[in-house]
C-alpha cells in the first residue's frame, strides 16, 4: 500500500470525511531536506468532517497527527493541512 493510501484509510478511519482529497507535493520539493527518491515525503490533506465541528485549528491538526503518527514518524516528511467542518468556507 502506497503511502497516500495509508493516509487515505486512516483519515477516513479517524475522521469520516464528507470530503478528503491528498496530494502528493513531492515533485515540487525534489532536493529539499527530506525529500526521497520515487515521492511520497510531502503532502497536502483537504478533509471536510463533522468531527472537526467547535474544534479550533490546532486540535483540528492533532487529530490528523494522531492518525497519522505512524506515517509522520516515517515516510512523510512535510504535512499541509487544509480542514474544515461541514458548512464552512
Amino acid at each position: 500500500m502506497s503511502v497516500a493510501e495509508r493516509i487515505r484509510h486512516k483519515l477516513e478511519q479517524a475522521l469520516e470525511p464528507v470530503q478528503l482529497e491528498i496530494r502528493d507535493d513531492s515533485a515540487r520539493h525534489a532536493g529539499h531536506a527530506g525529500a526521497r527518491e520515487g515521492g511520497e515525503s510531502h503532502f497536502h490533506v483537504t478533509a471536510v468532517s463533522p468531527r472537526f465541528s467547535g474544534l479550533n485549528r490546532v486540535a483540528r491538526q492533532r487529530l490528523v497527527y494522531v492518525a497519522l503518527a505512524e506515517e509522520l514518524a516515517g515516510p512523510v516528511h512535510a504535512l499541509s493541512l487544509a480542514l474544515r467542518a461541514p458548512g464552512e468556507d
